[in-house]
């Protein structure tokens, strides 16, 4: 069965809003705080939401292009966040590491004791499934979901 360029738009956009919903369930429901590196990988799922809202109202193929592109922007980042993980590579210096790149904050911002800041670490592994954390997960959910947004563009011309 050939699915419908309008099926493979809402299947695209669904999955970005399944896994950004996942995400502040995590965060909201299960109690783990994200990283910075985890809130940048969420941004482009929003970006493809709203992409797919535009791009069931507009024929082309120009949406779904960049539907894929804002996938695989999460994707990328969630494969950087991962090698951080896994310590491949240097992460930000501002939640990785030894947390040098908080030395620019004042005493006051990390010593308050009305908002206690709690840094959460990107080069920690809060929650894992299968040897895979959650930005890994992201990564290759989101790298299929690229494939579908390609498979909405090819549709559309």
């Amino acid at each position: 069965m050939k699915m419908s360029r309008t099926s493979l738009i809402v299947l695209a956009a669904g999955g970005s809003a399944a896994l950004l919903l996942g995400a502040f369930a995590f965060q909201y429901i299960g109690g783990l705080a994200p990283c910075k590196m985890c809130l940048w990988q969420r941004w482009p799922h929003a970006a493809a939401i709203l992409i797919g809202l535009i791009a069931l109202a507009v024929r082309g193929a120009a949406l779904p292009v960049l539907g894929a592109l804002a996938a695989l922007t999460t994707a990328a980042i969630g494969g950087f966040h991962t090698g951080v993980e896994r310590g491949w590579w240097a992460g930000p210096t501002s939640c990785s590491g030894g947390g040098a790149g908080l030395s620019g904050q004042s005493g006051s911002d990390l010593l308050s004791l009305e908002a206690p800041v709690k840094v959460v670490m990107c080069d920690e592994v809060a929650w894992q499934m299968l040897g895979l954390s959650m930005a890994s997960w992201n990564m290759v959910l989101a790298l299929v979901l690229a494939a579908v947004w390609i498979m909405a563009a090819r549709r559309s011309i």
